[in-house]
């Protein structure tokens, strides 16, 4: 263990930029959901006929599991728990992977072991950090949702238990695996069936399923209904026998490998230009979001047609204001609107991982060999930026096709999904910019989406000032289906599309002018 402590503060270090952003927009998102409850759902008796809804309906059952309470704290918990212990574990594994075996696979562990660091001091320090995050994370919620603060930390320590064990899975896994983005995939898959199985449990009503999952156990402990801090004790369990799990792998293989051996993949096919390459390198990551986008709507289909049963009738509170957000189309395409513009910020977060797969073939020396030949920068950039963008397409369009076969309506549910590209595109354009310029400050393409993702959460909610939400590209996008804007559709779609352009153009141009590496 000796250069823990050391290495902890160097893991701080590289994260102090990147980890407050993860704070403060599950924080802020987390606070503002419960203000949403608030203005939404003003009375007892709205919030008892959404809590009779919640819990009668199979589908948001799946989708969000069991309600417990009829308070706004006991609602938004409700709400949330699920998603954002999600998210939570989201972020735990992509800080653990980085600082074991990213560094590991990068050479950069080895040098340091050629220190006076002990063995197992990268792994420990990567634990504690996420058990700080964490600890952080369950603390800023609890003191900023609604009182009585003892339910605001139950929530927050639900995110934390659920992002811990993710991060105990992850450390594990990087012992398993010799490359960072097979440990990131077992140790998503992990969350998937997390997720999968306290969906089918709750959707079934199976009591004894919910306590297989995680994510179950994170919605037992039932903040501000109840407060059943005991579960915790499963969290740390789990997260301590992990943990010991990871440090016995870690003893018995040697820096740089790992205990799966890994495999070759079969020589088929022929890799003919820049193209047959990009979408080799790109095709695996594109097939899994395109399944998981069809399965995102395929949720959303089968969901729209109850969603009128959360609130009262058009008279109500929440009716009114739903059916405000919808315009004249009506509450159900005011929640397919909406559930549509967060999966297409969602499919930003691709756009962004497929560009910035150029910056990583760079700094990889993998880039320079291809150039090399007869393949122009061009070319090579232009060759990952056509999948990135084709592939954003494709999510969405897949998102539209799945949530219109199973509700109905597949033209205009289908065109809603398509509006929504160019917005996406933006994202993909800034990351194409950054890299093209400033490939340094490429990774900074993630504190944009972040940022436009908290615009979109808390911009309304907070009344922030209208150029300050223009910031963003999805303010500009329709809210379809439902009546077209006053203005057309043309018009943001052809700036939103031109933008993309822009950027995408600046970012080939600044590539052909800066040396590679």
């Amino acid at each position: 263990m000796n250069g823990t402590l050391a290495l902890l503060r160097l893991a701080l270090r590289l994260d102090r930029v990147r980890l407050p952003i993860w704070l403060a927009a599950l924080t802020l998102s987390a606070a503002g959901s419960a203000s949403s409850f608030a203005s939404v759902y003003p009375t007892d008796a709205d919030r008892a006929g959404l809590l009779a809804a919640a819990n009668a309906n199979p589908t948001f059952a799946a989708l969000y599991g069991q309600a417990h309470g009829a308070g706004i704290g006991a609602l938004t918990s409700w709400r949330l728990i699920t998603f954002y212990g999600v998210i939570a574990g989201l972020m735990t594994v992509l800080l653990v992977i980085r600082h074991t075996r990213t560094d590991e696979d990068a050479g950069r562990l080895e040098l340091l072991r050629a220190t006076v660091v002990g063995r197992h001091a990268a792994l420990t320090a990567a634990l504690l950090e996420a058990l700080l995050a964490n600890t952080a994370l369950a603390l800023l919620v609890g003191l900023t949702m609604p009182a009585p603060h003892p339910g605001g930390l139950a929530l927050g320590a639900a995110f934390a238990g659920t992002g811990l064990t993710a991060g105990a899975v992850a450390a594990v896994a990087a012992q398993l695996t010799e490359s960072p983005r097979a440990a990131t995939g077992i140790a998503g898959a992990y969350l998937g069936a997390a997720y999968g199985t306290r969906a089918v449990a709750d959707a079934a009503g199976i009591d004894w399923l919910r306590w297989v999952s995680p994510i179950g156990w994170a919605q037992q402990i039932r903040p501000y209904a109840g407060d059943r801090w005991w579960i915790l004790a499963l969290f740390a369990a789990l997260f301590a026998l992990l943990a010991a799990a990871a440090w016995t792998l870690a003893a018995r293989r040697d820096v740089g490998a790992g205990l799966l051996a890994a495999r070759p993949g079969r020589a088929e096919g022929r890799l003919t230009g820049p193209f047959a390459l990009a979408w080799r390198l790109q095709r695996g990551t594109l097939i899994a979001w395109l399944a998981g986008f069809a399965t995102a709507g395929l949720g959303i289909g089968a969901a729209a047609g109850s969603v009128a049963d959360f609130v009262d009738g058009p008279d109500s509170t929440a009716g009114q204001l739903v059916a405000r957000l919808g315009g004249t189309g009506g509450i159900v395409d005011a929640y397919l609107a909406t559930s549509l513009g967060l999966c297409a910020m969602v499919a930003g977060l691709y756009t962004v991982t497929a560009v910035l797969r150029l910056r990583g073939e760079e700094t990889a020396l993998r880039a320079e060999p291809v150039l090399a030949t007869g393949v122009t920068r061009r070319a090579w950039m232009a060759t990952h930026l056509t999948i990135a963008f084709a592939g954003t397409a494709a999510l969405l369009l897949v998102l539209g096709t799945g949530a219109g076969l199973v509700h109905g309506g597949l033209p205009r549910i289908l065109a809603a999904s398509a509006a929504l590209i160019p917005a996406a595109w933006v994202v993909g354009g800034i990351a194409a910019a950054l890299f093209g310029l400033l490939p340094r400050a490429a990774t900074a393409a993630w504190a944009a989406v972040g940022a436009f993702l908290l615009i979109a959460f808390l911009g309304p909610i907070l009344k922030a000032p209208g150029w300050v939400q223009d910031l963003s590209p999805y303010t500009h996008t329709p809210h379809l289906p439902g009546p077209a804007p006053t203005g057309g559709l043309a018009t943001p779609l052809t700036w939103l599309t031109v933008i993309a352009a822009a950027l995408t153009t600046a970012g080939l141009i600044g590539l052909r002018r800066r040396d590679i590496g």
